[in-house]
């Protein structure tokens, strides 16, 4: 099952802005895609423990982290915000550039995001958002398999992604934009539901 469109009209952040508050969208490409409902309770703990890992990590530092929902600005030039027609809400984002951050939200690409894959949204989040996300200059992006217990990780070389790696949920993995800074895995995966046969 994949996320259904608002409808076939190109719409902007300007428009974006004054739709209801109990419904949300993102957008890709002017194309408004209904974001999926409440994530399950695995994919909250996945998101909410490496927020909080983050969080520690990064105490006093000048990088900082956010968890969705929250809104990324990707413009494609010097456009005003109004005109941006690609705006998405990464499940945790890290953002180094204080200059990108406004009360809005981030405008412009973010260092490093991280997708929690579910069956709503796995396609979307595999496919369109990676290549937002490319084309936007986002240094490194995971994708957590909560299923599957495996990380993919792509690492933007020369303005495209390079061939992902793929690890397990164990132990740790560091961040490659920050070697310092890892995510680890094993209480968090003792804690996940049975993966389903």
């Amino acid at each position: 099952m994949g996320l259904p469109l608002r409808d076939t009209v190109h719409h902007t952040y300007g428009e974006y802005l004054h739709w209801p508050e109990d419904t949300r969208y993102e957008l890709i490409d002017g194309e408004a895609w209904l974001m999926a409902p409440a994530p399950t309770t695995d994919h909250q703990d996945i998101a909410g423990e490496i927020y909080h890992q983050l969080r520690q990590a990064l105490e006093g530092a000048p990088c900082r982290v956010f968890i969705a929902p929250f809104d990324v600005r990707l413009p494609r030039g010097n456009e005003a915000d109004e005109a941006i027609d690609t705006v998405v809400q990464p499940d945790v984002l890290l953002v180094c550039d204080p200059a990108k951050i406004d009360r809005r939200g981030v405008r412009g690409a973010p260092d490093w995001v991280v997708e929690v894959l579910s069956p709503s949204t796995a396609a979307h989040d595999q496919i369109a958002k990676r290549r937002v996300y490319e084309r936007a200059g986002v240094r490194e992006y995971w994708l957590v398999h909560p299923t599957d217990r495996t990380v993919t990780i792509y690492t933007l070389e020369g303005g495209r992604y390079a061939v992902p790696e793929i690890a397990e949920l164990k132990g740790g993995t560091r961040l490659g934009i920050l070697p310092d800074v890892e995510i680890t895995w094993d209480a968090l995966v003792a804690r996940l539901s049975p993966p389903e046969i």
